[in-house]
């Protein structure tokens, strides 16, 4: 039997491939599965190309205009599409790149040539002296030389966090933070965010226990066919091993979350665990993909259809998005053993199978439960001289939350961050109105969702689920009786329960649930993400800037930060404008949206209100703009060319090239207070991919 060689795709091939008309895409296609089925047929001519530092870099016509770069190395039998373009961008690009493998890590890197480098760093060195020139005199003396930000490090310590042996010295000497940014896109991406965290304050040997990817053997730099496999190298190569799989990367090039994951993400994402485990990253840095990727993992090698992967999410939308997202990443067979549903439809379903007869209460304001809430409040103790807001606060965030059912386990109850101080004797005053509520509820057949959770954990007691695992994304966003009820679902034990979750962005429960007191132990399994890979630097920063005194949790016992979270993209400063009136920021929304839409970014309009959703719609219609809001249960459609309009919490989960967030001044959110108004504009913020704009009034 003859044997075949390899054939992979570079990042690079499908990222400039994503940019060319559709004509273009289908004659790549065609040329890229001939090529697959046969690398060394007598009709690829392999053309060297003369400027080229990298001699294994070759030229292949994909028609009179249209080149393909490929890594054809002497020995190995691996062929690399690294890049396409027409003849002249497509030989440029390649003149200026090398691909070597890393003698520590042994990964397949591709970076720029020393000839780029030094002309960018100067660059950057440059632009980083002209503030303190502007203000200089000839009386001012030299400024005082700053030491490399690198220079304490070995050779060994750089070649390890990824920086390839042919740039040793121009990374020696990077002096700012300005200076590393300048390098990003000539840089390996392992060896940039090495840089970045070790510059943040990281060791080298943290970065490195970050990863988990190191290894403790001899590497052989002419074995590109190894080097490929490895787990940095796959972050922006894939070998593509048959037809089917060519097509279905190659028709959709953008969606590089099915193909390329961070060496830290497809550590995560594979692998047994011995229980739960956390992972905890801001927005952007591929928290939800990290899921999918581990529900399909799980599924093809530990699931079965009798024991599935239960994938769960707190909304309905986003539910549906990744279910829709999975079928593009699994086989039909593999979409077999997996189940994904939001939690309370998952209840609900649950608990009429089981002949439960309450129905679970969603809005307490609203037809029969508001009047069981009225009729409970007639019995609070006007002695005492607490509000009405006092009650349902006092309700959701110690009573449901808790799950405290009787009057000697409110006496008990931790009320942790209520503020008031409840004597015992006060506590008893109260109790009667909760008591009562439940009754009133009971009488018409209702139940409280943290209570009908409970309900339906103490059911699962004696009928377990057919689960080998349950995927929780959103995690920040369930409360105690959510958590506790995840933990009933599965058996406890291998690959049991797999959490992603962003304390920043808890938008929907205000109570913090500790994981550990909802009988969770990750201890030992708990990782964090911090590179955003949608944002660009300058809107996470803004973003990141609205949080300010907002105290955030890592969803167990401790608290997170965001010192350490980089976006690896940098593009135009966010702009915030100031207007006096609603109708004056309406006035110069038109005009703004015209021109993102004639540069074809995808755009959403981001409100606090369904009312002001409307007021926005109504202005681009009197605009003949196209227009669509995005309802609680409607889909967003990536492809549309009409500019969404969203809330806030709607907006959850969705990206855009383009958001504008219309607001009033010194907003906050009355129902849900200052702390969780600042996470939604954090949140509202972070959808954007490339550009921001602030509209307050």
């Amino acid at each position: 039997m003859s044997f075949k060689p390899k054939v992979a795709l570079a990042q690079d091939f499908l990222v400039n491939l994503a940019t060319l008309s559709s004509a273009v895409q289908g004659k790549v296609l065609k040329w890229a599965l001939r090529f697959q089925s046969d690398p060394t047929a007598n009709g690829i001519n392999y053309e060297p190309i003369h400027g080229a530092r990298d001699k294994n870099l070759k030229s292949v016509r994909i028609d009179q205009d249209w080149r393909g770069i490929v890594f054809k190395p002497p020995a190995g039998d691996v062929y690399v599409l690294m890049y396409v373009d027409r003849h002249d961008a497509a030989y440029s690009w390649a003149e200026g790149r090398r691909i070597a493998v890393n003698p520590t890590t042994g990964a397949l890197q591709v970076f720029a040539v020393e000839s780029l480098v030094e002309p960018a760093l100067e660059q950057a060195r440059y632009a980083d002296a002209q503030p303190s020139a502007k203000v200089s005199s000839t009386l001012t003396p030299e400024p005082a030389k700053v030491a490399p930000i690198f220079s304490s490090l070995s050779d060994q310590d750089l070649l390890g966090i990824g920086t390839p042996q042919e740039l040793l010295t121009q990374v020696r000497s990077i002096q700012s933070e300005a200076e590393l940014d300048a390098l990003q896109s000539y840089l390996p991406v392992e060896a940039y965010e090495g840089l970045f965290l070790i510059a943040a304050g990281d060791s080298v040997s943290e970065v490195l226990m970050s990863r988990e990817t190191r290894i403790d053997k001899p590497v052989d730099i002419e074995d590109f066919a190894a080097a490929i496999e490895t787990a940095e190298s796959q972050a922006r190569f894939v070998v593509v091993a048959d037809e089917e799989t060519m097509v279905a990367i190659l028709n959709a090039p953008l969606a590089q979350w099915r193909v390329f994951l961070h060496p830290t993400q497809r550590k995560l994402a594979q692998g047994d665990r011995s229980g739960p485990m956390r992972v905890l990253g801001g927005a952007g840095t591929g928290k939800t993909v990290l899921g999918m990727h581990r529900a399909k993992w799980l599924a093809e090698q530990r699931a079965t259809t009798e024991k599935k992967v239960f994938f769960t999410t707190f909304t309905r939308n986003l539910a549906a998005d990744i279910e829709e997202n999975l079928k593009t990443l699994c086989s039909p067979a593999t979409m077999q053993k997996i189940e994904v549903k939001n939690l309370d439809a998952w209840v609900n379903s649950f608990l009429r199978r089981h002949k439960y007869e309450h129905k679970i209460v969603y809005n307490r304001k609203q037809d029969e439960a508001a009047d069981a809430w009225q009729s409970a409040l007639a019995l609070q103790d006007s002695s005492l001289a607490l509000s009405s807001a006092f009650y349902e606060e006092e309700l959701e965030r110690v009573v449901l939350a808790q799950g405290v059912s009787t009057r000697d386990e409110y006496r008990l109850a931790k009320r942790t961050g209520r503020g008031t101080v409840l004597t015992r004797g006060k506590r008893d005053a109260i109790w009667p109105v909760f008591e009562e509520y439940r009754a009133q509820l009971a009488s018409r057949k209702l139940k409280e969702v943290d209570d009908a959770y409970r309900d339906a954990a103490a059911l699962l007691q004696d009928k377990p689920q057919g689960y080998s695992s349950v995927i929780v994304d959103e995690t920040q966003d369930f409360g105690p009786q959510a958590l506790r009820l995840l933990r009933a679902i599965v058996p406890k034990g291998q690959n049991d329960l797999f959490f992603v979750g962003d304390g920043h962005q808890r938008i929907y429960s205000r109570n913090r649930a500790s994981m550990s007191a909802c009988g969770i132990d990750i201890r030992g399994r708990a990782r964090k993400l911090y590179l955003n890979y949608r944002t660009t630097e300058e809107i996470r920063r803004l973003a990141v800037a609205t949080l300010e005194s907002c105290e955030v949790d890592d969803l167990d016992e401790g608290s997170d930060e965001v010192k350490r979270y980089k976006s690896l993209s940098h593009g135009a400063a966010p702009k915030t404008l100031d207007f006096q009136h609603l109708e004056d920021a309406l006035g110069s929304l038109q005009p703004l949206l015209k021109a993102s839409l004639a540069e074809g970014r995808s755009v959403c309009v981001i409100v606090p209100t369904k009312h002001d959703a409307s007021a926005v719609y109504g202005c681009l219609k009197a605009g003949k703009i196209l227009a669509t809001i995005l309802g609680p249960d409607e889909r967003d459609q990536p492809d549309s060319k009409a500019v969404r309009i969203a809330t806030m919490h709607r907006a959850k989960g969705l990206e855009f090239d383009e958001v504008v967030l219309l607001i009033p001044r010194n907003w906050v959110d009355v129902r849900s207070g200052a702390d969780n108004s600042q996470r939604l504009k954090y949140v509202a913020l972070t959808r954007a991919k490339r550009v921001a704009t602030v509209m307050q009034y």
